[in-house]
């Protein structure tokens, strides 16, 4: 029989992080446990108050499935017991993790994968003053790739001032929704006068249809507007490349199903987290294979990482032994 628990977790920062939506000091996860006999497996997630999301309602709508998974319910199941979202991400990948320990393989064996190679992640910075975030991409200017926080008024300065301290490092941006169809393109144009490779969601989710049409020197990414399979379509003609996080696929298991389609119609892809713990990081790497981007700094957010963690040296990140998951 297979018992499930869950624990609400806080993980300090070792600085604010501040996107346009506001700033947090302390990343908040919820961890699914699932334990069958001597066998353990773990998974993470990180509820999203922009998806309506708390760590409370989480937690609770992950306990609420305990009695069907004691009388037997799969890692299958699980697909049609709960949407996409951030609860059935954390018990996908503690499935994910069990499923490993109980047949003695790692997880990317029982994938018929080979392991996944060292992965180099974006770095971000987050939203400041130009003056600050130029202070930051100085001390990042050694990262190959940085990913800047905009969003708000003065964002031509801020990306003028990074690119003078940075000027080697190669620089996507996200706006978190943060523009306007009114601003759209002069914060394009001034991107790409510094030399942006990729600008992540600039308009809101629900009110992009500006994008339709948009001849942008730079490729566009959805973030907010890109959740699990069914919300690709609706996003051709909007966007070049989609970001696809665990916690909002919900889960592995729909992430890897998501990958093929998403290149079949021609997106780009970049794998993205929340502010986590590497037992947030480590799943998504299993979609190293299909990435153009990886965006896996969550833990070097925080002042102290789970135990067994992944080993990031600089930006290149290696995938955790089983200690940890998988």
């Amino acid at each position: 029989m297979t018992r499930l628990t869950c624990t609400i977790d806080t993980w300090p920062l070792a600085s604010a992080f501040n996107i346009s939506r506001g700033a947090k000091t302390e990343a908040l996860t919820v961890t699914a446990t699932l334990t069958n006999g001597s066998h353990v497996g773990q998974g993470e997630c990180v509820p999203y108050l922009r998806y309506g999301e708390n760590v409370e309602g989480v937690a609770e709508t992950i306990l609420s499935l305990g009695a069907e998974i004691e009388a037997g319910l799969t890692r299958t199941d699980l697909q049609l017991a709960l949407p996409p979202g951030a609860a059935r991400n954390a018990l996908d990948c503690a499935f994910w993790d069990l499923e490993a320990k109980q047949a003695g393989q790692r997880i990317y064996e029982r994938l018929r994968r080979s392991p996944p190679p060292p992965l180099t992640t974006a770095f971000s910075l987050s939203l400041d003053t130009p003056q600050k975030m130029a202070e930051a991409a100085a001390a990042a200017r050694h990262r190959p790739l940085l990913k800047v926080k905009l969003g708000g008024n003065g964002d031509e300065a801020r990306i003028k001032a990074i690119r003078a301290a940075a000027p080697e490092a190669k620089l996507i941006i996200d706006a978190n929704e943060g523009w306007t169809k009114d601003n759209l393109a002069e914060n394009v144009a001034a991107m790409a006068a510094f030399g942006v490779t990729l600008i992540e969601q600039p308009l809101p989710a629900d009110n992009h249809d500006a994008l339709r049409g948009f001849e942008s020197p730079i490729p566009i990414c959805a973030d907010e507007a890109c959740h699990g399979i069914a919300s690709l379509a609706p996003l051709i003609g909007l966007y070049d490349a989609v970001n696809i996080k665990l916690d909002k696929t919900g889960g592995l298991t729909e992430a890897l199903a998501m990958v093929r389609p998403a290149r079949d119609m021609g997106f780009g892809i970049m794998i993205g987290c929340m502010v986590g713990t590497s037992l947030g990081m480590a799943p998504a790497m299993l979609l190293a294979e299909e990435h153009d981007i990886v965006d896996l700094d969550g833990p070097l957010w925080l002042k102290q990482d789970r135990k067994f963690g992944i080993s990031y040296e600089d930006s290149s990140m290696n995938f955790p032994t089983a200690d940890l998951w998988g």
